[in-house]
């Protein structure tokens, strides 16, 4: 009996074994023991509430924005709630302004509490927390636009949609819930793609081609010209070490987006567009249109998916939907039709055009 005993737990510890090791080979498979990814795993929308002296964080809009104390807390689905102290300040570059939004991003700085191990947050240091600008309906919009991404490829954002309530003590105003944007945390999103970040000063030629490729393509199809790799506008690169020399960008922040369509996003005066619904690709020359054919061919494959993005969504209104679902048509008869997709992609070898162009106004120590 006791032999048999034996037998049996080394065959559990094997099945233990090749279990870990099939999920450790599958870079797409959750990691279980990874706590730091628990908080993107689901598309469920999280409940969340900020309370304390919230009116002191959402006035300090300044350069030099400190923290301040206030408390998480959140419910579980299944389970008690759960609270813990957290450390906040404001963020940004435009949303910070109190004249462009009403509210600004916010980074959150959580505690080592024994609490915070045992809630969603267990792992997490500081993450971004973008805050409706003009109506939280532009909040959902630019989620979908990250969920987009992440059917292109792994390497790219994860984000988690939440319902966000403020109790501040120093006053008796409700403010009614909204919805906001968790953003994994950089070096997370490096780190699950096997890689670090890198900030070294660059030209998009000289990232790894496929992957600026499908970067470039993606924002074109979402009409978003708000990026620099020169300048790192909205965009992080990733690479293997620090001397790596193909490093892999990776957009964010697409509330300039034409396909977000925020009703204060403007198209830069130097691209000579009249809309940022006026798609614009931003991308280096490429003469030979044969260099995108992997490109394009992924997207068509995706093309069910991105529309089944929208139209599966039940938080946007139908007149958004159709008028989107419009815009990627554009999009999809772009790429495939010869004579429009020259005229696209080829765009940036006009030497009298605005396809490459280093825009004003970008610059190197600007965030987000």
């Amino acid at each position: 009996m006791r032999k048999l005993l034996v037998t049996m737990l080394l065959v559990y510890c094997q099945n233990l074994f090749c279990i870990s090791a099939m999920a450790q080979a599958d870079n797409t498979a959750p990691l279980k023991l990874a706590t730091t990814n628990d908080l993107f795993v689901t598309d469920e929308i999280l409940e969340l509430t900020l309370s304390g002296n919230v009116n002191a964080v959402l006035k300090d809009r300044g350069t030099e924005s400190k923290y301040h104390p206030l408390t998480l807390l959140y419910k579980p689905k299944d389970g008690e709630e759960i609270s813990f102290p957290v450390d906040v300040k404001t963020r940004g570059h435009f949303r910070r302004l109190k004249s462009n939004c009403v509210y600004p991003p916010l980074l959150i700085n959580f505690s080592k509490s024994e609490l915070l191990k045992t809630s969603v947050f267990n792992g997490q240091d500081k993450l971004k927390l973008v805050m409706p600008c003009m109506g939280d309906e532009y909040i959902v919009r630019e989620w979908l636009v990250y969920k987009l991404y992440n059917l292109v490829t792994l390497q790219s954002f994860k984000c988690r949609l939440v319902r966000i309530k403020l109790e501040p003590v120093d006053s008796k105003k409700v403010t009614p819930p909204f919805y906001g944007l968790l953003l994994e945390e950089e070096k997370q999103m490096a780190k699950r793609n096997q890689q670090i970040i890198v900030t070294k000063k660059i030209r998009p030629d000289q990232t790894y081609e496929d992957a600026f490729l499908k970067m470039a393509v993606f924002e074109y199809l979402i009409g978003n010209t708000d990026w620099s790799i020169e300048f790192l506008q909205n965009i992080k690169l990733i690479a293997e070490n620090a001397d790596a020399l193909l490093p892999v960008p990776v957009p964010y922040d697409f509330d300039h987006a034409g396909i977000v369509n925020t009703p204060y996003a403007m198209p830069q005066e130097d691209l000579l567009l009249t809309s940022i619904k006026e798609r614009r690709y931003r991308g280096y020359c490429v003469r030979d249109l044969k260099v995108f054919d992997s490109t394009i061919a992924l997207f068509n494959r995706l093309k069910d998916e991105i529309y089944g993005t929208y139209t599966n969504c039940t938080l946007l209104n139908d007149r958004y939907i159709k008028s989107t679902l419009k815009y990627l048509d554009d999009f999809y008869y772009t790429i495939n039709n010869k004579a429009a997709m020259k005229r696209a992609f080829n765009y940036p070898c006009d030497p009298s055009g605005t396809g490459n162009i280093i825009i004003k106004g970008m610059r190197k120590d600007s965030k987000n």
